[in-house]
């Protein structure tokens, strides 16, 4: 039905404002809670042991999950858990509310099944999520994470003053979410990546680390376009502060590969580009971040996520959980459910006991 009619429909709108509708559309969802059960039984959404996921003390149900950016002010959390996900993030929020970079600002690629977005980080602030979160956080039934970026006013070359801003928006949230994610590879902000620096990323990741209460999990989300050296990098530092997870990877500044004409995409400019041209790469950053950290650390594997297939190859790639979001707005509200039916299928296929002992373990060629 979505990918007949509805998505069909919402694609004529501009994607600003089809994704305006979309949450708007998931308003009574989240506020009446028979809707939700309701909303539940009809993506078919059960606890299947198959697939549940038990890491960062926290329970999975399913190890897919909605990436961040999606829902960027935290605004839909319960209709969000309704539909299926495993886990949220959340934001990105910043300490210092912002509206998003001049429009046009976020652009579809059909022939890609992609999305180019340059939004930023548009929020009402840390402070002011975080307390809309504190309502829900007793009514959502999946674990919740919250994304936090660097405020647009603080300069990006004061390092001391980007580490400030980030610990506000740490402090903020830290006992609103059950795990926060500190977004240093956005490109749609100035100079965001270079925290993910060797000395950088010491400074912030050891700051926000020292603040972390007995319950509060940090996990560090990477940028797919760093090098082998760069990735090295920050993942020394990961493993020296003692960081609980990676999330790889971001959206991606490279154009390589796209069916879209190369016009079009010149036209639209920079942003970071999504979807299934950036599923080969977020594998392989998966694979290294494993191979690097061990087999204790926590990998969440981004990109391209379209079916179950796509979800498997992260985890046997090294990947604990999985996130997608523009598989979810090309595939419609039924897609996470069904992934996880999928997915579990998959495993009984495999004789696995549960898909927690598929991860890392590569087919062979």
């Amino acid at each position: 039905m979505y990918d007949s009619v509805l998505r069909r429909l919402l694609f004529l709108l501009p994607p600003g404002m089809a994704h305006s509708l979309a949450l708007a559309a998931l308003g009574p969802v989240e506020r009446l809670a028979w809707l939700r059960r309701a909303v539940r039984s009809a993506m078919r959404v059960e606890r299947d042991e198959r697939i549940t996921v038990r890491v960062l003390g926290l329970d999975f149900s399913s190890p897919v999950g909605l990436a961040g950016g999606f829902d960027k002010e935290a605004r839909r959390p319960r209709a969000l858990a309704a539909l299926g996900f495993g886990h949220l993030e959340l934001g990105t929020v910043t300490a210092h509310a912002q509206i998003a970079n001049p429009r046009p600002n976020l652009f579809r690629l059909p022939a890609d099944r992609a999305l180019i977005n340059r939004l930023g980080f548009p929020n009402g602030g840390a402070q002011r999520v975080a307390a809309g979160l504190r309502e829900a956080r007793g009514h959502v039934p999946v674990p919740m994470g919250v994304s936090i970026g660097k405020s647009r006013v603080v300069p990006a070359d004061d390092v001391d003053a980007v580490v400030r801003d980030y610990v506000a928006s740490f402090d903020a949230v830290r006992d609103a979410a059950d795990f926060v994610v500190a977004n240093v590879s956005s490109p749609n902000t100035i100079g965001l990546r270079a925290m993910q620096g060797r000395e950088h990323a010491r400074a912030l990741l050891s700051a926000l680390a020292a603040r972390r209460g007995p319950t509060t999990r940090l996990l560090v989300k990477m940028a797919p376009d760093l090098d082998d050296g760069q990735i090295e990098d920050l993942l020394a530092v990961v493993a020296e502060i003692g960081i609980d997870g990676v999330i790889a990877t971001n959206t991606t500044v490279s154009r390589d590969g796209l069916v879209t004409p190369e016009a079009r995409v010149r036209a639209i400019g920079a942003g970071g580009l999504s979807g299934p041209p950036l599923r080969a790469r977020a594998l392989q950053v998966v694979r290294r971040v494993r191979a690097r950290l061990g087999p204790k650390a926590i990998v969440i594997g981004v990109g391209g996520v379209e079916t179950a297939e796509h979800a498997m190859a992260l985890v046997r790639g090294g990947a604990n959980l999985v996130q997608m979001y523009t598989g979810f707005v090309y595939g419609g509200p039924a897609t996470p459910g069904r992934i996880a039916r999928d997915l579990a299928r998959m495993v009984e296929r495999e004789g696995a006991p549960n898909i927690g002992a598929l991860v890392g373990v590569e087919r062979a060629p």
